[in-house]
């Protein structure tokens, strides 16, 4: 048995590129995980008598090396774990091999998949670090040649709830093809206890959940089985959906992605609701209605159908795409400990404005906005706040600022203005015509495809059907699932580029918390 496994990684390895093999490493290292020469650095020792573990960085190490102590690993599970991350890497050329070297026989709907994985912030978005998840699952896609070429596509839309250990879980799914039928609709049931079910934008409460008996783990087989053979995952900011079921798949597109914007530099994106009042001619949602899972996966497939259709090559006015004048503040590195209410104090009193207490939990620290009554407001605001003034990592100026609590305690956190100022090459008119032309192109189309005013504004009851719809989606999608990999580098010098953003952000954690430090001693003093 030993030897049939070590026969297997042998072959596994060889001829693999040394990024791969490096991913491995780190994966092993990050894990703890031993092999029979023990782990990465008693094994530099044992293997390199010269330079030992003193060239400790996976990176700096030839692939003989890297080979040598992966194969120290001769175990089955080992095999079937290194198999998944070799077969995400080459999945994934292989089809970025097929996207660039076939053009001519891409289907349209490929070359929207391959304008999505073209976009600035697919690589940052869609790079999930699933080793380290044992939950995590990988949908089988390119072991045929006939799941390259598939045209099969289904729009997702989920809703999320936050836990008390500040993650977020599904809680809500609807999968719809490009006919709008419904492939999936169930409500979900929590593993873990909710902190905040955000009702107020899920629209789903704790009452709502009282008898789902649908677990996570059913939604994810129910989910492969509906993507494999090279099914196209359709959806708007589509990686939050694929984070919280905790499913990779490679074959997306998405909305927010493939069209091009008239305001803001390009790695800014538009809510869904903007996007389908520029392109479609109607809005999702009302302001302040909560989201459907269903008209949310409806919309992406149709803006997909649309730009199947009609192309929309030229510039689209989206007014979600964040403007150059805003009259929002965010906050942000706020110390989980710190009330909101507090907030309030930051600004001198001659100012008007109001701090959300719609809170972005991430790990011990938290964000909200402050907003203005206009952007006038907001730039006043921002300058008479005492802080060296900088740059975040993409362009953003902000400060970092402290606050007395009424505890007598001081605190500290960054307040940002939400746009970057903008350049030449990121201000670009918008054709007058631009949405005549959209409105005139969709006039006939929206009359078969778009929801009628009643559908829209009134709706049915909208808990009743769906705990109808969960009941049955529930008893047609409870299948098993197999698992396979798809994910890699997009565009050349992409690793460099990550590493350099990863430490300034390091760095600016840093500075942070040593800045916090001494406001705290300042605070006692």
């Amino acid at each position: 048995m030993e030897e049939i496994v070590t026969s297997t990684l042998e072959t596994m390895v060889s001829g693999v590129d040394k990024e791969v093999l490096v991913e491995i490493v780190k994966v092993i290292q990050k894990r703890g995980l031993s092999g029979s020469q023990g782990d990465w650095k008693n094994f530099l020792n044992f293997y390199d008598k010269k330079f030992g573990d003193s060239l400790s960085d996976p990176s700096k190490r030839s692939v003989d090396v890297l080979s040598a102590f992966i194969k120290c690993f001769n175990q089955p599970k080992y095999v079937k774990f290194f198999g998944d991350i070799i077969r995400q890497y080459t999945n994934y050329k292989a089809l970025d091999k097929y996207s660039s070297q076939l053009p001519d026989e891409e289907s349209p709907q490929q070359k929207l998949v391959r304008l999505t994985m073209k976009h600035p912030l697919y690589r940052k978005h869609y790079s999930f670090r699933f080793f380290d998840d044992k939950d995590w699952v990988v949908v089988p896609t390119y072991y045929k040649s006939k799941g390259k070429k598939s045209k099969n596509m289904l729009a997702v839309d989920c809703e999320m709830v936050l836990c008390h250990d500040d993650t977020e879980e599904v809680v809500e799914v609807c999968v719809v093809d490009k006919k709008l039928k419904v492939m999936l609709k169930s409500l979900v049931k929590p593993s873990k206890p909710v902190a905040d079910y955000r009702t107020e934008i899920t629209g789903v409460s704790a009452e709502d959940l009282e008898g789902v008996t649908c677990s996570f783990s059913d939604i994810q087989k129910s989910m492969v089985k509906l993507l494999r053979s090279g099914t196209i995952l359709v959806g708007h900011s589509v990686h939050s959906d694929l984070r919280v079921l905790k499913i990779v798949h490679h074959r997306v597109i998405d909305t927010a992605y493939i069209f091009k914007f008239s305001e803001g530099p390009p790695t800014c994106t538009p809510s869904l609701n903007s996007l389908c009042e520029a392109v479609l001619g109607y809005k999702v949602r009302k302001e302040g209605e909560p989201h459907d899972c269903r008209k949310d996966a409806e919309s992406a497939m149709r803006l997909v159908l649309a730009k199947l259709e009609h192309g929309f090559d030229d510039l689209i006015n989206a007014t979600g795409v964040p403007e150059f004048n805003s009259p929002v503040l965010l906050l942000h590195k706020i110390p989980a400990e710190t009330s909101w209410q507090e907030l309030h104090k930051i600004f001198p009193q001659n100012f008007n404005f109001e701090i959300q207490d719609n809170l972005k939990r991430q790990g011990s620290f938290y964000s909200t906005r402050a907003c203005f009554k206009d952007p006038s407001e907001a730039i006043k605001a921002f300058q008479s706040l005492k802080g060296q003034e900088e740059k975040d990592s993409v362009g953003h100026l902000q400060k970092l600022v402290y606050l007395k609590l009424s505890t007598g305690e001081t605190t500290g956190f960054y307040v940002r203005q939400t746009t970057i100022p903008p350049t030449p090459e990121d201000t670009v008119s918008v054709p007058n015509n631009t949405s005549s032309n959209i409105a005139a192109i969709l006039d006939s189309k929206r009359r078969k495809t778009t929801p009628s005013s009643a559908e829209i504004g009134e709706g049915r009851d909208r808990k009743a059907q769906r705990n109808h719809l969960s009941a049955a989606a529930t008893d047609n999608n409870q299948d098993s699932c197999s698992k396979t990999a798809c994910l890699s580098e997009t565009c050349e010098h992409a690793d460099e580029i990550s590493r350099l953003r990863r430490e300034l952000i390091a760095r600016e954690e840093e500075i942070f918390k040593l800045q916090k430090i001494l406001a705290g001693h300042a605070g006692r003093e």
